[in-house]
C-alpha cells in the first residue's frame, strides 16, 4: 500500500504537532489508548490517517492499531507509524514506554502543509484534540508550532547536552510555539498566577492543573511581524529574566532566514539545482536556494577546436571496450537511478543528483574512483553524446584525450569525469548536466 511521504513535499513548511503524556500501563491497551484515538478520528479531520504501520501496513482501523502495537513491541517500548494515501502527506509516529521505564505516550505529527492551517476550523479542532488528550494523559510539556522555525528555535535540546535533555526535559519555557499544552509541574515552576496572565490569544487552565496556551488564532502567519511580537511578549511574560528586544531580533532573524526565495538558477543547472535544496532541513532551504542561485559553474573546458587523430590500432575493439565500461555502470547503478538505462540529459541530471546525495567522492576509495567509476562515467557521458547529438566516436590510447566529435567541436568526456569525481564541490562545478548542455549548444 503505497503512501505519501511528507519529506518528499517540496512545500515550504510543515505543522509539526509533539505530545508526551503519561498512561496507565497496567490497564489493557485498547482501554487505555481508546480515547486517544477518538479523539483523533473526531478532529482531525482533513488529515486523518488511513495507513497504519506495524511490522504490517494496513488500513486504518482500531484493530489494526491494536496489532501494529503488539507486533512493534519489544522488552520497554511499543510504537507504531500513522500515515496518509491522499495529500496532505503525514508522517505520525506513536510510541509507548512501558515498566520498567515511566509510562510514557509520546506522539510526533508532521502535517504537509503548514497553510491547511491558515483557517480557523482546523485550528479549533486541533485545539480541542489537545485540550481532549491533556484532560486524559496528563502532559509534561506538548506543542503545536511550524516546523521549519521549531528547527531553528535549537528544540528539543535548546544548546543543551543530551544527558540534560534526558534527565531535564522542557523544565522551563525555553520556546513558544503556536498552541502549547504546560503540564501542571512546569506551570508549578512557572508560577501559575503568572501563566494565567500570559498576553496570548487563548489562555485555558485545565482541571488536572495543566494550561493551554494558544498565541493566535492560527499558526501559517507565524512569521509576520504581528505574530513575532506577539510571541516575544508571551516569552518574556513567562521568562521576565529575558530581554524583549533581544527576544524580538532573534525571532525576526529566523523569519528572515524562512523568508521564501523565488528560485533563479543557472539555467543549465537548473533541473539539478532544484532538486537539492529539499535535501536539507527545512528551516536551511531558502538560505539553500539563494546560496545556489548565486553559484555560476566554470564554463566546460574539456574540448577542442580539431579532434587529435585516433592513434589505436584496433578501434572497433577501443569502442567495444567503452560500451563496456558503460554498460558496467548502468548495472551497478540501474536500481538507484532507473533513468541510467535512457542515456538522456534527464538521466546524466539524475547520476548528478544521486552522486551528490551520497557525497559520493568523500565515500567510497579514491582508488576504485580513478580506476572504475570515472573512466565508467566518461564511456557513459560520451555514449549519451553520440546518441543524442549525433556525436562520432575519436577513440585514443590515452583514455582522457578519447573525443566525441559533435559538429564542430570534440568533447572529451573522460577527462570531464575525472575532474567531475575529484570532490563533492566538483561534482556541481563538472557536472554532466552542464557539459551535456553546452555540448548541445555548439551541434550545429
Amino acid at each position: 500500500m503505497r503512501h505519501l511521504n511528507p519529506w518528499e513535499s517540496k512545500s515550504a513548511d510543515h505543522l509539526v504537532l509533539s505530545f508526551e503524556g503519561t498512561f496507565d500501563s497496567a490497564a489493557p491497551v485498547e482501554d487505555e489508548l481508546g480515547p486517544f484515538f477518538e479523539s483523533l478520528e473526531e478532529y482531525a479531520g482533513e488529515w486523518m490517517p488511513d495507513v497504519v504501520s506495524g511490522k504490517r501496513v494496513r488500513r486504518y482501523s482500531r484493530d489494526s492499531v491494536w496489532k501494529a502495537l503488539r507486533e512493534r513491541r519489544v522488552e520497554r517500548v511499543t510504537f507504531l507509524g500513522l500515515c496518509r494515501t491522499q495529500e496532505p502527506a503525514l508522517d505520525m509516529s506513536l510510541s509507548l514506554s512501558l515498566p520498567p521505564l515511566s509510562p510514557e505516550l509520546s506522539a510526533l505529527i508532521h502535517i504537509d502543509s503548514l497553510p491547511l492551517f491558515a483557517g480557523r476550523a482546523p485550528c479549533e479542532r486541533l485545539m480541542e484534540m489537545f485540550r481532549a488528550w491533556a484532560l486524559r494523559y496528563p502532559p509534561s510539556h506538548a506543542f503545536a508550532h511550524s516546523s521549519a522555525d521549531n528547527q531553528l528555535s535549537g528544540s528539543p535540546s535548546f544548546g543543551r547536552d543530551d544527558e540534560t535533555v534526558w534527565r531535564d526535559g522542557f523544565d522551563k519555557v525555553y520556546e513558544l510555539s503556536w498552541l502549547n499544552v504546560f503540564g501542571s509541574r512546569l506551570v508549578e515552576t512557572v508560577g501559575r498566577e503568572r501563566v494565567l496572565t500570559t498576553p496570548a490569544h487563548l489562555v485555558e487552565e485545565l482541571p488536572n492543573g495543566s494550561v493551554l496556551l494558544v498565541l493566535r488564532p492560527t499558526p501559517a502567519d507565524f512569521a509576520s511581524e504581528e505574530s513575532r511580537v506577539a510571541q516575544a511578549r508571551a516569552h518574556v511574560h513567562l521568562r521576565p529574566e529575558l530581554d524583549f528586544d533581544t527576544v524580538l531580533r532573534t525571532l525576526r532573524e529566523r523569519s528572515a532566514a524562512l523568508a521564501l526565495v523565488e528560485p533563479r538558477f543557472h539555467p543549465d543547472l537548473a533541473p539539478l539545482l532544484s532538486r537539492l535544496p529539499y535535501e536539507f532541513a527545512q528551516s536551511e532551504r531558502q538560505q539553500k536556494i539563494a546560496e545556489l542561485n548565486a553559484f555560476q559553474p566554470p564554463e566546460p573546458e574539456e574540448w577542442l577546436p580539431s579532434a587529435l587523430p585516433s592513434d589505436v590500432e584496433n578501434p572497433e575493439r577501443v569502442l567495444s571496450d567503452y560500451d563496456d565500461l558503460s554498460e558496467g555502470l548502468v548495472a551497478v547503478l540501474h536500481t538507484k537511478v532507473p533513468s541510467i538505462f535512457e542515456e538522456t540529459p534527464e538521466s546524466l541530471t539524475d547520476l548528478d543528483f544521486y552522486f551528490w546525495k551520497e557525497s559520493f567522492p568523500t565515500r567510497y576509495l579514491r582508488d576504485l574512483i580513478d580506476s572504475h567509476t570515472a573512466p565508467a562515467l566518461g564511456a557513459y557521458l560520451g555514449r549519451t553524446l553520440v546518441r543524442r547529438l549525433g556525436g562520432t566516436w575519436v577513440p585514443r590510447q590515452k583514455l582522457e584525450e578519447s573525443q566525441v566529435r559533435v559538429g564542430k567541436r570534440v568533447w572529451l568526456p573522460f577527462l570531464r569525469a575525472r575532474r567531475y569525481m575529484q570532490s563533492c564541490e566538483a561534482l556541481l562545478d563538472y557536472s554532466l548536466t552542464q557539459f551535456f548542455r553546452e555540448a548541445e549548444r555548439h551541434r550545429d
